[in-house]
């Protein structure tokens, strides 16, 4: 079996060989790779999922995202901190869900549990068309996604940090986006912001979907109307002419699907 230690960020060990950088790789590595993640990418190279970690996308508190390589090309790694930080920002509404999913309030099996959550939203925003990276596989704290980025590897820049040229091509992908999220896929996002959303090859795609919600859900309408009066003052300061009551208007005229 391949030792997973022997494959994280093996381009970086060869680029940077100055103590520090080094120093700085091994901190990340201990910081996310505990023994039981290390076992479940182990078992995931085996599954040939991909072969090598080559270095981290994004970082934060809660969990990182890092590029990975195999024979099939690039692939995006999530992987989510085994402890008890990710559940201090979480809505009622998501930990309730999530303790329902996990049978209890251990905090590994909740993460086990987040990170299935993901898997299953992102595969459900998919089916429906909804732009997100496409899943393909889990394994306790961490998941499998579709690299979003350049054929060089590359990866696409989330939309707070993007130069938007045609912001009015824009604010009609992200209508588009929202109407087939909620009128296709049925679900909320939650959480939707500039943050959250890529943007690659003009147009946005969406990630970080594990607290999405069913439209039926009690707090969903309330989520929708958070969600979108975000990006309408995004959209303003990008000088688009809308606002949040007219681009709530814009997804309420759409009727549901089915």
């Amino acid at each position: 079996m391949t030792n997973p230690e022997e494959v994280l960020f093996p381009r970086r060990k060869e680029r940077f060989e100055d103590r520090r950088k080094e120093a700085s790789q091994r901190k990340l590595a201990d910081e996310f790779f505990d023994q039981r993640t290390l076992l479940a990418i182990s078992a995931l190279i085996t599954q040939g999922q991909f072969e090598a970690i080559d270095y981290p996308i994004m970082t934060g508190k809660e969990g990182g995202v890092f590029r990975a390589s195999g024979a099939g090309g690039f692939r995006a790694v999530k992987v989510y901190r085994i402890g008890n930080t990710i559940f201090r920002n979480l809505p009622a509404y998501a930990l309730e869900e999530l303790r329902r999913e996990a049978s209890g309030a251990n905090h590994a099996r909740m993460i086990y549990g987040w990170t299935r959550r993901e898997h299953t939203v992102l595969r459900r925003l998919a089916a429906a068309g909804v732009p997100c990276p496409e899943p393909y596989g889990y394994l306790r704290n961490v998941l499998v996604m579709q690299f979003i980025g350049t054929a060089e590897g590359f990866p696409a820049p989330r939309l707070h940090d993007a130069t938007i040229p045609d912001p009015d091509r824009l604010y009609n992908d992200l209508l588009t986006l929202i109407r087939t999220m909620v009128f296709q896929a049925k679900l909320v996002h939650g959480d939707l912001s500039p943050y959250n959303v890529l943007y690659h090859e003009g147009r946005p795609i969406l990630i970080d979907v594990a607290q999405a919600v069913p439209i039926e859900h009690p707090q969903a309408r309330a989520l929708l109307v958070r969600d979108i009066t975000h990006f309408a003052r995004y959209l303003q300061k990008l000088g688009v002419d809308t606002s949040p009551e007219r681009l709530q208007a814009a997804v309420d005229a759409v009727p549901v699907a089915g």
